[in-house]
């Protein structure tokens, strides 16, 4: 099987930390081209800082990072502290990161990347708020035919916000973004928290992270304890859920996921739905399916490959 060209843009974020090391433990499915950063949980300058930290620490110095817009298109940058801590990644002590940024613009990166591809071959995995990927397709549009795909994680289909009463983190930051990667035409992914609430870090599955004894394990775990008690007082669930991981895991795994194709649009007029995906679950609208909303998950399937994979760095 050939490994399938990858470019993974985010926002760490501890689960956005876990999803970069589920990539990056898996070069056997995943050519990660490159690591591009937004701004989004945490401003940039911490994000591009963040992404490095977690390439680092897998020993795969050979996946270039980038850092890319500081603030959404339109809209002033909305952060997320009060999950993610600081940092991004509180609950590990983490050192300085030795590995330089890339030369050049993560926009700019992910153009130069697709035209160098074969048509339909590339897949973009957006798990923060999708800036750089709308400038890119905005600024090339010829770069359109060469994805493969687009996995992301954000939004919501039937449930509520965690943002909003009604939208999601990432497709709040920059509504306008994902709107443009939405009516782009590329086949889209979507793991927005109708699944990602249910793929919950309960006691039991962080202590097999723990429990796998490595430098790698010991930070991931530190960094989760952390980050579900933010769920665990907002919500009253037994742990955190893993939102972006979701994405990679499916990559690696589509046996473990199940959803439903729906037209997808996402709110940028009202400030009330401001960000809100609107998806047309019945097909009352008539309009042609862009979207593979996820809904259905194999958690304990999810967590074991997580666990497996972390175990190889």
């Amino acid at each position: 099987m050939t490994a399938r060209p990858v470019i993974i843009d985010c926002d760490p974020g501890q689960d956005d930390a876990v999803a970069l090391l589920l990539a990056l433990a898996s070069p056997a499915e995943i050519d990660l081209r490159g690591v591009t950063c937004v701004a989004g949980n945490v401003p940039l300058a911490l994000t591009q800082r963040n992404a490095r930290i977690v390439v680092e620490l897998s020993g795969r110095r050979d996946v270039p990072v980038y850092a890319g817009c500081p603030r959404p298109i339109l809209r002033r940058l909305v952060t997320a502290e009060r999950v993610h801590g600081k940092t991004g990644l509180d609950g590990y002590d983490w050192a300085e990161p030795t590995l330089e940024l890339a030369d050049g613009h993560a926009v700019d990166f992910i153009i130069e990347t697709c035209l160098a591809a074969d048509d339909g071959s590339m897949t973009i995995c957006p798990v923060g708020p999708m800036t750089n990927v709308a400038l890119a397709m905005i600024k090339a549009p010829e770069i359109v035919p060469k994805i493969r795909e687009i996995a992301f994680m954000g939004g919501v289909a039937r449930n509520p916000g965690n943002t909003t009463e009604s939208a999601e983190f990432n497709v709040f930051v920059d509504p306008h973004a994902a709107r443009v990667v939405m009516e782009s035409g590329v086949p889209l992914t979507m793991f927005g928290l109708d699944v990602t609430h249910k793929a919950i870090t309960t006691p039991e599955r962080l202590d097999a992270i723990r429990d796998i004894g490595t430098p790698v394990s010991e930070a991931v775990s530190g960094m989760l304890a952390f980050y579900d008690r933010h769920d665990i007082e907002r919500y009253g669930m037994p742990g955190g859920p893993l939102h972006d991981p979701c994405a990679i895991a499916w990559l690696l795994r589509p046996d473990l996921f199940q959803g439903k194709d729906c037209h997808v649009t996402v709110e940028t007029a009202s400030e009330l739905t401001m960000g809100r995906t609107v998806a047309d679950w019945w097909g009352v609208t008539r309009k042609p399916a862009n979207c593979r909303v996820i809904d259905g998950i194999d958690a304990d399937g999810f967590y074991a490959l997580i666990t497996e994979r972390l175990a190889r760095l």
